[in-house]
């Protein structure tokens, strides 16, 4: 699969500490095996002149107070806490000034940011996305992106997961509804 470095980013979703760390609250070791995939992949993206974006779940302590009905911390406990060392992505992942970072407090790195408005900018079409959980922020993440007429194109060998059926459920459910599911290896970053 060929994607235009001008018109593509590679998407990096939650590799922070809360879930890939074994000392993080939401730890999987699924995400934590991610990192070295995810980094190839980010590297790869990088000598080609890839436009590299990571998102950030964050949280602050206060955000469900007063949820109606959408409480993450009712679901997974308190995690990622704005400005905690669980909110802070994994040292193995070289996080860089021209890189993108959007900081998002729901599954969806759409959702009440400026994400979309700064693809639009830039033009960027395409989107290979990685990074972790693959049934949670990876799919909610692809799925808005491709109902917002992105190009959305998740890597299989690139994302974590908490039990490998979850993962497989997400890879089809995306390939068949609203993407494509590629290795990394059959990612070609050429104009």
């Amino acid at each position: 699969m060929n994607v235009d470095p001008a018109s593509t980013a590679v998407v990096v979703v939650d590799m922070q500490n809360g879930f890939c760390h074994p000392d993080g609250s939401l730890y999987a070791p699924g995400s934590e095996a991610a990192i070295d995939p995810v980094s190839a992949l980010v590297d790869r993206a990088r000598d080609a002149s890839v436009q590299v974006i990571y998102t950030r779940d964050v949280h602050p302590p206060e955000q469900f107070e007063d949820a109606h009905y959408y409480d993450e911390f009712d679901r997974w406990g308190e995690h990622v806490l704005e400005g905690s060392w669980e909110a802070e992505i994994v040292d193995e992942l070289d996080v860089r000034e021209d890189d993108h970072v959007v900081e998002k407090h729901t599954y969806d790195a759409f959702q009440q940011t400026e994400f979309d408005g700064w693809l639009s900018a830039r033009k960027i079409t395409d989107l290979v996305i990685c990074g972790t959980l693959a049934n949670v922020c990876v799919l909610h993440t692809a799925a808005s992106a491709g109902l917002r007429d992105h190009r959305p194109v998740i890597v299989e060998d690139a994302v974590g997961y908490i039990e490998e059926d979850d993962r497989a459920y997400a890879l089809d459910h995306a390939d068949f509804l609203f993407g494509e599911v590629v290795t990394s290896e059959e990612i070609e970053f050429e104009g």
